[in-house]
């Protein structure tokens, strides 16, 4: 079983003994497996199951209507990926989900700006359900502080000031949502895989699941699954955060299997992302910590760790949705993004 770690301490106090101790744990645990249960947020449960709720509400639509929101159509990657429409590994990934982000107007560009920045813009929500925006707009809002406190509890554990990364989440950082289904497979053919085996590429992901198990950590070279735990959220850290502790802080893999015949899983995964020109320069750690730093970029060449966030992001986002890219993106190359 994962660790299970208490924010409640720190959140009343970030001063006192009890909050000294988690942040303790805290940077122990994402040094060593990466993946943790929170609890003590303060999110009640009422707010959670609504945005379950919301999930399950707009996967029961018809299908032309969640089509219609079709991601392809955002240059900002916002929208709806269709089942078995977005890849990991090279393999399908038996799931469809919506993306949100940031609600803003498209940007406007000049020639020579980053191609990073035409991730900003507006989400697509669907008619039908004109109280959706408001539920998971309402439960992001929630969730920010906590993803903030995360972050400077981090920062503490790494003897940095409490807010030593502030000024890269100000005043715009790229908070990104992911409300996903994992149907069940055939149970002739199905290749098993719900999303292939990755690590996040962002700071910290904070994720809702529902009573659905299927979310597997890899551990000491074997996968443990993660079975959901009432009233916690299941945490990570991105390779982002990795890189700028030269691997000291750990981007765990993981995956998710598909559910058993006749049931779905639903879960909502929240990106605690900076502003997207953040650069994550490497931290400057203590004596004691640096040791045990053994490195933190990507063992695969092809897919390097950029310190400018939304390049990372980008790199991320034009590999897993080759409809958008080509749409929005055929004039960059990875080279462009550095």
């Amino acid at each position: 079983m994962l660790p299970i770690l208490d924010i409640s301490d720190f959140l009343n106090d970030n001063n006192s003994d009890a909050a000294l101790a988690f942040i303790e744990q805290l940077r122990e645990t994402c040094h060593g497996p990466g993946f943790f249960y929170l609890v003590g947020h303060g999110i009640d449960t009422e707010n959670n199951e609504q945005a379950l709720d919301m999930a399950n509400q707009f996967f029961a639509l018809p299908d032309t209507e969640r089509e219609a929101l079709a991601i392809g159509q955002s240059a900002g990657f916002r929208g709806y990926t269709l089942l078995k429409n977005e890849r990991t590994n090279g393999r399908i990934d038996w799931r469809d989900q919506i993306d949100i982000g940031p609600e803003e107007p498209a940007p406007q560009l000049n020639p020579g700006d980053p191609p990073w920045l035409r991730l900003r813009g507006p989400n697509q929500w669907p008619a039908s359900l004109p109280n959706m925006e408001n539920v998971i707009s309402n439960w992001m809002s929630k969730v920010e502080p906590i993803g903030l406190a995360l972050m400077r509890a981090l920062a503490i554990g790494l003897g940095q000031s409490a807010n030593y990364f502030d000024s890269k989440m100000t005043p715009q950082p790229y908070t990104r949502v992911k409300i996903i289904r994992y149907p069940a497979q055939p149970e002739h053919g199905g290749s098993g895989q719900g999303l292939g085996l990755h690590n996040d590429t962002g700071i910290i992901t904070l994720i809702l699941q529902d009573q659905i198990p299927g979310l597997q950590v890899m551990s000491k070279g074997e996968l443990v699954n993660v079975e959901p735990l009432p009233g916690a959220f299941v945490v990570n850290l991105g390779e982002m955060m990795q890189s700028a502790t030269n691997g000291y802080l750990k981007a765990t893999k993981h995956q998710v299997v598909s559910p058993p015949a006749g049931k779905q899983r639903i879960s909502i995964a929240y990106f605690v992302n900076p502003r997207l020109d953040a650069r994550f320069e490497p931290v400057e750690l203590p004596p004691e910590l640096a040791i045990e730093a053994t490195g933190g970029q990507n063992a695969d060449p092809n897919n390097p760790v950029f310190a400018t966030f939304g390049a990372n992001q980008l790199k991320t986002r034009m590999r897993s949705h080759p409809d958008v890219n080509e749409a929005f993106y055929a004039d960059v190359e990875q080279d462009d993004l550095h």
